[in-house]
């Protein structure tokens, strides 16, 4: 009797798992030759380490000994860290590696290494036990994807779980109450730091600054500063309440540096920072009045900020550390002195006597012309010139 071998792999998507810690497995369909079906899960990292064992295993096939040999595909190795962005962005390589592996020869494709790496494991039939706050979320990817290197996936069948962090009292029909420890389903993040969200049977806006990932703080969803920043134009005035936020009329101006999940993104207005409400800004060039004019309808208010709620009761042993003001500020001014003075649309060009340019008392006074000589004659450029050249102007004279 023939052996029992793989003639189909196939790539259904990821999931996201939460014990005994944060990370992610693919899940695999394996079909054998005994007309058997099985799921299997597999991290990343174990499967770039069968991926280097097979290349071991068929040095000339991996192109160690002559690269024009190669047949065994490509895999790249894996990051340092995995988030979900990596995971799904490797879905559509991945996806296609098995194929190719399949499609190797006999010895490769039905190789006992191969077989064994796919072989059904006891945490494939009964997986490990899910976390006690939060529930495996499962990603499964489009059936008519086509095979490339950009994969696109239905989304999570589960929606992301959060925990509320203080008690929170609704100011309008369309928000929910929270009490802390609830834990809420996000259906939707909008960018001005409400989102909407499912607690038990009911639905609607919380701030989302009143909210934590259950996965831990050092989970980075934001992105990092951008000290270049981004023109934006107040489109509503908003007074400070706080000493680090900005006070501005509408109609101005201002650079975005710094887009925070909780709706108060970092601003910067000549060399100072602060924080302001995204929900009263819009990109300039491009703005939307049908968008603007729904967000307003939404909400009126910007959501509180994390500094001002009190009785915070965290899961998390050690929360996120904050960029500070003083940070921004001196980040920025020292990106402004390596990029110099530059005009935008919108703003008036810097003035000569900027305390950050390279020697402003030179760059007030005027600059002096250079003095250029005088024409030489006729019979002088003629001298410099070759024989074959005066030949010329000499005819040309004549003529």
């Amino acid at each position: 009797m023939d052996p029992t071998y793989i003639r189909h792999l196939e790539l259904l998507g990821f999931e996201r798992r939460f014990f005994p810690r944060h990370h992610y497995v693919y899940m695999f369909l394996v079909k054998w030759s005994d007309l058997s079906e099985k799921l299997v899960y597999r991290k990343y990292p174990e499967i770039h380490t069968f991926h280097k064992s097979l290349k071991e295993m068929f040095p000339i096939e991996a192109g160690d000994i002559d690269p024009k040999d190669r047949i065994i595909p490509s895999l790249p190795a894996p990051k340092w860290f995995d988030n979900q962005k990596t995971t799904e962005n490797r879905q559509g390589t991945l996806a296609e590696y098995c194929h190719s592996l399949l499609n190797l020869p006999p010895k490769i494709s039905r190789c006992q290494l191969l077989l064994d790496f796919f072989q059904v494991r006891p945490d494939d039939e009964i997986p490990p036990s899910s976390h006690p706050f939060k529930r495996n979320e499962t990603y499964l990817m489009s059936k008519d994807r086509s095979r490339n290197n950009t994969s696109e996936i239905s989304g999570p069948i589960i929606l992301e779980t959060y925990r509320a962090i203080s008690d929170y009292s609704k100011n309008s029909k369309r928000e929910v109450d929270l009490s802390a420890g609830d834990m809420l389903e996000i259906i939707e993040k909008n960018p001005n730091g409400w989102w909407f969200c499912q607690c038990e049977s009911r639905r609607g806006w919380v701030p989302a600054s009143y909210l934590e990932p259950l996965e831990g703080p050092d989970e980075a969803e934001e992105p990092e500063p951008n000290y270049e920043g981004e023109l934006y134009e107040t489109i509503k005035a908003y007074t400070a309440t706080q000493e680090d936020e900005f006070t501005l009329q509408a109609g101005e101006i201002i650079e975005v540096i710094h887009k925070l999940l909780d709706g108060w993104w970092v601003v910067r207005k000549g060399e100072e920072t602060g924080y302001y409400p995204s929900m009263f800004l819009c990109k300039t060039g491009l703005r939307k009045e049908a968008d603007t004019d729904r967000n307003m309808i939404r909400r009126e208010t910007p959501p509180p900020r994390r500094s001002t709620i009190r009785n915070v009761k965290s899961i998390h042993a050690k929360g996120r550390n904050r960029i500070t003001q003083d940070a921004y500020r001196r980040n920025s001014r020292r990106y402004l002195q390596q990029r110099g003075p530059r005009s935008s649309p919108g703003r008036a060009a810097p003035k000569a006597s900027h305390p950050f340019k390279a020697e402003p008392s030179s760059r007030s006074r005027p600059k002096k012309m250079p003095i250029v000589p005088p024409r030489p004659s006729t019979e002088l450029i003629l001298e410099r010139c070759t024989a074959d050249t005066r030949k010329k102007v000499v005819i040309h004279s004549t003529t």
